[in-house]
């Protein structure tokens, strides 16, 4: 980013009055703006520099995107800018992207969701080893209500090798792993505050699950810890006095899984609950609370710290960047996409739920394909009760091969993930039916992630509204060029984007004339 401002510059300009020179002068956001009248003291203009001897009606202090957010969250988590890159799952948001969000002063999460602990673990180790001096870094543990036992074991992976920040995604309820993130090696600091040595930040869609994270674990969850030998009475005791997330990230139309919910409906409201739940258990510091969803431009992101946002959090977008896990034939077809070319399709980890999540449209079937796969799931008590015509159907149409090896490829997966569910399969042939339908969920992903172009129009690629909202911004411009689209640089022209249309916001509460172009930031190289 540009240098700020000399403190006591001298520099003395003409006060801008025409619509371009307002545009330009709504640029300087870390510089001093005096809003004057004219001499006719009926029209507004600008005035930089020194205090100017014209008609002063107001003058603003310099903005910086650093200033954007809430000051207490970029303390807590030792960061610039109070900007997150979400974790995107199955390693799409890639240590190499985490790595350079920590580096640039950012906040980064590691996308461990459906990846197998091996695989998560190598991550951890290679983060903790690239980032030995930060804190400012994460991975994601998402709720995994058909593998309970695995998502414990992923919760304790991160607490051995002391992961300092988890995000916790997909939570419906809290589970015990939830529960031992937020609790284990909790102690008291000398003034009588609770330390804690994993900081957790959790995505919430709805109210109801957003008070659970704001509140103290359950006390029946901390007890059956307790006595599982997972927690100590004294830590138990103290998460007791404090809210299970320190942040919590509202999640409106976002990629993956959402509940397709506004952002200015959704976040004033969890907004007013966290200030209900902070007076109500006494917390000496309200939880904070983020915003995430749709952020795909600088008027988005500004418009979310405007609601009252303490930090943003982007996702689909970052699939576009030079290290984002993800081939670059999905990247194409990203790139192309538009604010409508996203549609909900069944989720591959709370398929027999019903769970639906949000994905790209536009040149791929996956999202037809696997809804037929539901509708027989639903339909149908085994694999064997689906009509002969229907199945050969699927096997042509969507799997792209018999059943029967569909079946033998799914069960040398869970036999190296969880050898139970093979077992369970065995005796419950609609759970069989789930796993072998739940193979193609699985492997569309993956073919995106690898770009396996025979199975392109499979491609499972996980975006919302944001993604084509963020082509259309940076079309013929700095980050249309790919080479150019890395992480840092999306985030950085995102939040210097916001900061200067918030300052032509403000100048307009002032009665400046504004011009439109004032609202249209172009993407450049920051640093």
């Amino acid at each position: 980013m540009s240098a700020p401002a000399r403190p006591g510059s001298t520099d003395t300009q003409p006060p801008a009055f025409s619509p371009e020179a307002i545009t330009a002068g709504t640029r300087r956001i870390r510089e001093h703006v005096h809003v004057v009248t004219d001499s006719t003291r009926r029209t507004l203009g600008l005035a930089f520099g020194p205090r100017p001897a014209d008609e002063v009606v107001g003058t603003l202090p310099p903005l910086y995107p650093e200033w954007l957010g809430g000051r207490a969250f970029c303390e807590a988590h030792g960061v610039r800018f109070p900007y997150v890159a979400g974790e995107m799952a199955n390693g799409i948001a890639t240590t190499r992207m985490v790595t350079a969000m920590a580096r640039a002063g950012m906040l980064g999460f590691f996308g461990a969701a459906g990846l197998g602990l091996p695989e998560v673990e190598r991550a951890v180790r290679e983060l903790a080893d690239r980032l030995r001096d930060r804190t400012n870094w994460g991975v994601n543990l998402i709720h995994s209500p058909a593998e309970p036992g695995l998502e414990l074991r992923a919760a304790k992976l991160l607490l051995h090798h002391r992961v300092p920040r988890v995000s916790l995604s997909a939570y419906l309820e809290l589970t015990p792993a939830a529960v031992l993130c937020a609790a284990r090696g909790l102690r008291r600091d000398t003034d009588g505050s609770v330390l804690r040595p994993t900081r957790i930040l959790a995505k919430v869609s709805r109210p109801e699950v957003a008070e659970k994270f704001l509140s103290p674990a359950p006390a029946e969850l901390l007890r059956r810890l307790v006595e599982q030998g997972e927690l100590s009475a004294d830590e138990a005791e103290l998460a007791r006095r404090v809210p299970v997330a320190e942040d919590v990230t509202v999640e409106a139309d976002s990629g993956g899984h959402t509940d397709g919910r506004p952002l200015g409906s959704l976040l004033p409201r969890v907004l007013m609950l966290r200030d209900d739940v902070t007076r109500r258990f006494g917390y000496r510091r309200p939880v904070g609370v983020g915003a995430a969803g749709g952020l795909g431009t600088p008027a988005a992101v500004a418009a979310a710290f405007a609601l009252g946002a303490a930090y943003v959090v982007t996702g689909s977008v970052n699939q576009t960047a030079t290290e984002a896990g993800i081939s670059d034939d999905a990247k194409t077809l990203l790139a192309q996409a538009d604010v409508a070319d996203v549609t909900m399709a069944p989720a591959a980890d709370m398929f027999e739920m019903g769970v639906t999540l949000q994905v790209l449209r536009r040149g791929t079937m996956f999202a037809p394909r696997a809804s037929r796969l539901y509708a027989a799931y639903r339909t149908h008590s085994s694999l064997e009760d689906i009509p002969s015509p229907e199945r050969q159907k699927l096997e042509r149409d969507v799997l792209g091969a018999p059943v029967d090896e569909v079946w033998e490829r799914t069960k040398r997966f869970w036999a190296a993930r969880d050898p139970a569910q093979i077992t369970r399969a065995e005796n419950d042939p609609k759970h069989r039916m789930a796993l072998v339908f739940r193979w193609y969920l699985g492997s569309s992903s993956r073919w995106a992630i690898d770009g396996d172009t025979g199975r392109r129009t499979d491609y499972q690629i996980w975006c919302g509204p944001a993604v084509g909202a963020f082509n259309r911004w940076t079309a013929g411009g700095f980050l249309a060029e790919p080479e150019n689209r890395t992480v840092v640089q999306i985030a950085l022209n995102l939040l210097e984007g916001a900061a200067v249309l918030t300052r032509a916001h403000q100048l307009r509460t002032y009665g400046v004339p504004v011009p439109a172009s004032a609202f249209a930031y172009t993407p450049r190289r920051l640093a």
